[in-house]
């Protein structure tokens, strides 16, 4: 089985060499053994074919994924767990551990154990999957875990665009001139936009986690409904006015969204193994309370969502593979234009309960890879508990400004919307 990388994998598959990974923080507490872990992890690479695959360079420098001969089994590495923050340690280890892509398999699991918790992680290169798609795999493998005969299915992958794009869009006329003058207008746009290839210190990366208590989680929620605006856009628009606050002139007001492609392109199931997404920017205006920017970017982000086209996207995007070499450069070495990344997973619907142990939290995941602005905060909801986990790189922000957004996010939730004393972060 074989599948050439859409742009936007291939991006994130970079040269092969350098890390790209996704990690996935989850506590455990209760007991099970090395063989069962194993078993689980064998598990779910069998439903899923794309988890055993390798990564394969044909002549014209294009990956392909490729399933063939013998998979390798994912690794799991024993560690022993000395306090509650190794998970944190190992989680940023694990950024600038790269995978063998040219042998596979693209997943690998750190066990942190004592014998009472098991703090695990899946490391993912990006190219492979998403927040949704490690999610999948993490309810499965626990699943498997508890009870090794488990049905979790087969996966059909996704074998390439005609699995994505109704055949009807793939094949209509009028569409597919769209989609190859779009890809020439990003090629050659791509070609003129001068960039100096200055290599950038990025100095060193940084993690920043903390949870919400249920209590305020479920106040914040219920604010949100009251404003008339999502908790996303709510966080979007704390996080625009604390880099406003924290940064001044140095702030870009903007902050970029990733939407799950899974919403708007039904042909790409829950339980895909896939990574490819979209995007829009936000930001805050000037001299308007936080209500008012909150209602008027939920405005904007309504309007935004409206007009994306997954499938104009990915068939224009699949156009532009010759610019690959430029799209990388300009993400790699042109200034940085984005405060920052932001992703909410939202409510993770995976059950805690399983027979001989129990699923304590799972903490945000954080990806980072090399390409242009590290600056990251992912947020998601488990057991009624927002969790946050903000990436950085000191030479795009100093940890210093990180920690002061965290607490000034937190100020302006809580005063501003909640209408209470600040949550400890």
């Amino acid at each position: 089985m074989e599948r050439k990388l859409l742009f936007g994998e291939r991006m994130l598959h970079g040269d092969g060499n350098t890390p790209f990974n996704a990690i996935i923080p989850f506590r455990l507490r209760g007991n099970f053994t090395e063989s069962a872990v194993h078993n689980a992890l064998a598990g779910v690479q069998k439903k899923h074919p794309w988890l055993k695959a390798r990564v394969g360079i044909d002549e014209r420098d294009c990956p392909w994924f490729l399933v063939d001969g013998t998979p390798r089994p994912i690794p799991v590495e024993i560690l022993p767990r000395r306090s509650e923050d190794d998970w944190l340690t190992e989680s940023r280890r694990q950024w600038t551990v790269p995978f063998d892509t040219a042998n596979g398999p693209l997943l690998r699991l750190s066990w942190i154990r004592d014998e009472q918790f098991s703090d695990m992680i899946l490391t993912i290169h990006h190219c492979l999957c998403d927040g949704g798609s490690a999610m999948t795999i993490l309810a499965e493998f626990l699943t498997l875990l508890e009870n090794p005969a488990a049905e979790i299915g087969l996966e059909d992958p996704v074998k390439g665009i005609a699995d994505i794009v109704p055949a009807a869009v793939l094949n209509h006329p009028a569409k597919k001139i769209k989609a190859k003058l779009t890809g020439g207008l990003i090629r050659t746009a791509l070609r003129v936009i001068p960039v100096k290839k200055r290599p950038f210190d990025r100095g060193e990366d940084y993690l920043l986690h903390w949870k919400w208590e249920r209590a305020c989680s479920s106040a914040l929620i219920q604010a949100c409904k009251e404003a008339g605006v999502t908790v996303n856009t709510a966080l979007c628009t704390a996080l625009l006015l604390a880099f406003r606050e924290v940064r001044g002139e140095k702030a870009f007001n903007k902050v970029s969204c990733p939407v799950d492609i899974r919403r708007l392109a039904p042909e790409i199931r829950p339980d895909h193994i896939f990574a490819f997404g979209m995007m829009f920017v936000v930001s805050a205006g000037k001299n308007r309370s936080f209500i008012e920017n909150a209602r008027a970017i939920q405005a904007d982000v309504d309007r935004k969502s409206l007009k994306l086209n997954p499938y104009a996207t990915v068939m224009a995007m699949e156009e532009a593979h010759a610019a690959m070499a430029d799209f990388t450069d300009l993400l790699r070495y042109g200034k940085s234009s984005n405060d920052c990344m932001f992703s909410n997973l939202g409510r993770i619907p995976i059950r805690s309960e399983y027979g001989s142990f129990v699923l304590e939290t799972i903490f945000s995941p954080s990806v980072i890879g090399p390409l242009g602005n590290t600056t990251t905060m992912v947020t998601s909801t488990y057991g009624g508990q927002m969790d946050f986990s903000f990436i950085g790189s000191e030479g795009y922000l100093p940890k210093r400004d990180a920690v002061a957004i965290r607490e000034t996010l937190t100020r302006l939730l809580t005063e501003e919307l909640l209408q209470t004393e600040p949550v400890p972060a």
